[in-house]
């Protein structure tokens, strides 16, 4: 009997794709605004390409989060960027994405979210619990990758994000300043 279930196993994994991943793509397009002191919170996997440490404007960096191997778990989690005024040098706010691709698709989705927090909010299971179950009327707009692109706006910065509904997702962040939003992305 061991054998037979140990080769069902194998037969499984290989039709079912088991790898999971997040590919983190910042397109850092404001002229005002640089990001910078990157954290994250991982609730599954890690961090196998860290968040790049500074993006000045015009600047774009990548990041990879995987599930563990070996682990029936997926990539899931937080990170958030410190939102820096050039012109002021003073950090006016945080940027933060959450992330969710599950290792099982027959109870999740995956999902994704954006905001923009206050200064003194940590990156922790707190704010990716907000961002995941909580309510949308709060700093930040949620969606499953499945569904439209994100978009939210906060004084002089609007973000926008994309996500790829696929084990092997990847989401695409812009940063914009506002006034240079006039035109519609199709």
């Amino acid at each position: 009997y061991v054998q037979t279930a140990i080769a069902v196993g194998e037969a499984v994994a290989g039709v079912l794709p088991t790898h999971r991943q997040c590919t983190i793509e910042i397109k850092n397009e404001s002229s005002q605004y640089s990001l910078s002191e990157p954290s994250y919170h991982i609730i599954s996997g890690k961090c196998t390409e860290p968040l790049v440490a500074h993006l000045d404007p015009s600047s774009s960096g990548t990041a990879l989060f995987t599930k563990t191997p070996h682990s029936a778990r997926g990539a899931v989690g937080v990170f958030t960027y410190n939102l820096c005024n050039e012109q002021t040098k003073q950090t006016t706010g945080k940027m933060a994405v959450m992330f969710s691709v599950p290792y099982d698709y027959s109870l999740y989705s995956n999902w994704y979210a954006v905001g923009i927090f206050d200064n003194s909010t940590e990156c922790n299971r707190n704010l990716y619990d907000q961002m995941y179950n909580g309510s949308t009327d709060g700093p930040f707009v949620r969606g499953k990758a499945s569904g439209p692109s994100l978009k939210y706006q906060k004084d002089q910065v609007s973000i926008m994000a994309t996500m790829s509904d696929a084990s092997t997702s990847m989401i695409k962040v812009q940063v914009k300043d506002n006034w240079n939003d006039g035109i519609q992305m199709c």
